[in-house]
């Protein structure tokens, strides 16, 4: 048993429910498919680090550990799984680190499933940063956060408006006032709009060892991941801010 857990806070693809934002452009069954690519992606890069892997999930009915060994079949028995728990999002961010914490881990590195380009390295700096900060902050472009770590389950989640670009601010003046200290690493995107997707594919197609799965998928489908194609299907990708939260 390693003396740090990666989480990753993960949903299992019901229609409908998964990156409802990006699911407006590609529609369900290729968004289902790009999220499933996500996972295997995450679940390869981190199966075999020196952190124990772990997939929060939603909804609870599901026999997640099932769902992943069936996306990466060589992999099986590599992770494991919990439920997420909670009213809302914030609740659940906390409930992993409580949860990590009463299985005996010292430190607990938490990342979404909506990255797959997080590198190993990434979590390196942040399992490295624990060792002189209490939270140690991912910021993401949008002014959220794409990992969050900390040794002990301190709420700093509480009364943050998630899915705003106030987040990292929030939750950096939040620790701050419960008196821990704070690190920020390297800042990286996730992928919400579908802006950030065509952000991701040109990434993958400088660099497809980043997430090789997700670069073959958007290679094999080239034109559901073009600009001009998405701003032709659909005209409400002209405004992405416009855009409903899921």
């Amino acid at each position: 048993m390693s003396d740090t857990a990666l989480v990753v806070m993960a949903r299992y693809p019901l229609p409908g429910t998964t990156k409802t934002r990006l699911a407006r452009t590609l529609g369900d069954k290729e968004t289902r498919k790009l999220y499933q690519a996500f996972l295997i992606d995450l679940a390869n890069h981190f199966a075999s680090t020196d952190c124990d892997l772990y997939w929060a999930y939603t909804p609870a009915a599901i026999d997640y550990t099932a769902f992943i060994d069936t996306l990466v079949p060589h992999l099986a028995g590599a992770s494991r799984s919990f439920p997420q728990q909670g009213t809302d999002f914030a609740a659940r961010l906390l409930h992993a680190f409580q949860w990590t914490r009463q299985q005996g881990y010292a430190s607990t590195i938490l990342i979404g499933s909506d990255s797959p380009h997080v590198t190993r390295e990434l979590v390196t700096q942040a399992r490295e940063a624990l060792q002189e900060a209490n939270v140690v902050l991912g910021p993401a472009d949008d002014g959220g956060y794409y990992l969050i770590a900390m040794r002990e389950p301190h709420d700093v989640f509480s009364d943050i408006p998630m899915s705003t670009s106030v987040v990292t601010a929030l939750t950096l003046a939040r620790a701050k006032g419960l008196g821990l200290t704070t690190r920020l690493i390297e800042p990286l995107f996730d992928v919400d709009e579908y802006t950030d997707l065509l952000r991701l594919a040109e990434l993958l197609r400088l660099n497809s060892a980043l997430a090789p799965v997700t670069a073959a998928l958007i290679a094999s489908q080239r034109s559901l991941y073009d600009h001009d194609s998405i701003h032709a299907c659909d005209p409400a990708a002209r405004h992405p801010a416009a855009l409903d939260l899921p």
